[in-house]
């Protein structure tokens, strides 16, 4: 694969580069041993709906908690 852009950027006081015309507002990046780093670009949806076996765990849940089949609490007090 060929680069359509190659320029040298630098590390800001913050430890932040700058894309220049980047077309995405959000990437995922990840880091390599080698130094590499990788940007993929992401597009942030807000879902259609709950799948079907979410639906079916809450169910399941709601069903438990009423037969009274639950964890123990949680202490919160040291929060």
């Amino acid at each position: 694969m060929e680069a359509i852009k190659d320029y040298t950027v630098h590390i800001d006081s913050k430890k932040r580069i700058t894309l220049r015309g980047a077309l995405y507002q959000y990437y995922n990046v990840k880091e390599y041993e080698n130094g590499c780093i990788m940007l993929e670009p992401r597009e942030l949806t807000v879902p259609d709906g709950i799948s079907a076996n979410t639906l079916k765990d809450m169910d399941r849940a709601i069903e438990n908690f009423k037969m009274g089949d639950v964890s123990p609490a949680i202490d919160l007090s040291d929060l």
